[in-house]
């Protein structure tokens, strides 16, 4: 990883990823794919069976890498291969990472604008015995992305909900920004503006702990100006910008210095905003610049 400190005055600039149904098959079922013949986590308990008296299927919410594909976890592959259906944020990006693996799979978009209508269908698969995975665009469903209203549905018909862990940009972002990971509060993307936009400001001005939060490239540097307003330029920041790819950038300051680095900045790519806690030790003057080349 190349490493670059930054001294410089403030105001320097830096440089600027087929419908459902509910009818059975025969299948090769994700728990049975591990090649053991002993059932797998999330296997169906009894308590969770389908009207008919079947054994219900079983939500994987799996996550996928942020940018870098060599990410994705092999027990992640397993259950993309052998799942009955894939539902996705975007059936364009998962098609992408799917062909990368050689991975066939029939797949069904899941989105903020369809998911309470592709939920009931999703839910006719698995209680007619089909696995399905729940995948986002790039990193962990849920985690400020849709998928919260499909595995509450499934938990109510007591269908098995089986976490695939890996990926998480803003788990990425907060474990290299250098500060205390111990206690830390996840607040997704800001309001846009107007009054909503002002309340959730003053209440981050009111908070103790580390606070992780993703931004859009354009609005950041409006963003950091506003939380310099709201909880002053001298509190520790790390704006983390495509991180595991190959343009990989961390810049750590003063907040009032890193937003002067970002002002009129043509900034690319996802980002996400860590803020230090108010309380923090080991403040310093002077910014940190990071990146990695060795990122795909």
């Amino acid at each position: 990883m190349r490493i670059v400190e930054m001294t410089g005055p403030a105001g320097q600039r830096p440089d600027a990823n087929a419908g459902c149904s509910g009818e059975t098959r025969p299948r090769r079922s994700a728990a049975a794919a591990t090649g053991t013949g002993r059932p797998g986590p999330g296997t169906a308990t009894p308590e969770a069976t389908a009207p008919e008296g079947r054994a219900t299927g079983t939500l994987y919410v799996c996550a996928t890498p942020i940018g870098n594909l060599e990410d994705i976890t092999m027990r992640a592959l397993r259950i993309l291969r052998a799942v009955d259906l894939i539902a996705a944020e975007d059936t364009r990006q998962t098609r992408k990472l799917l062909a990368h693996y050689d991975i066939a799979a029939r797949m069904v978009s899941c989105h903020e604008h369809n998911e309470r209508a592709q939920a009931a269908r999703i839910i006719e698969v698995l209680l007619g015995g089909g696995d399905v995975a729940l995948v986002s665009d790039a990193g962990t469903p849920v985690v400020s992305d849709p998928g919260a209203h499909l595995i509450k549905e499934a938990i109510s018909k007591g269908i098995p909900v089986v976490p695939i862990p890996g990926p998480s940009a803003a788990v990425a972002a907060l474990v290299v920004s250098g500060f205390c990971a111990t206690e830390f509060t996840f607040v997704g993307f800001l309001p846009r503006k107007g009054r909503k936009r002002r309340e959730a400001l003053q209440r981050l001005a009111g908070e103790n702990r580390v606070v992780v939060l993703y931004e859009s490239p354009y609005r950041v540097a409006e963003t950091l100006s506003d939380l310099a307003e709201a909880v002053g330029g001298e509190r520790r920041v790390a704006v983390a910008r495509e991180l595991t790819k190959v343009h990989e950038e961390v810049v750590r300051g003063a907040l009032g210095e890193v937003a002067a680095l970002f002002e009129g900045a043509r900034v690319k790519g996802e980002v996400t905003i860590v803020l230090d806690a108010p309380d923090a030790p080991g403040r310093r003057s002077g910014n940190t610049k990071t990146g990695g080349d060795d990122a795909k």
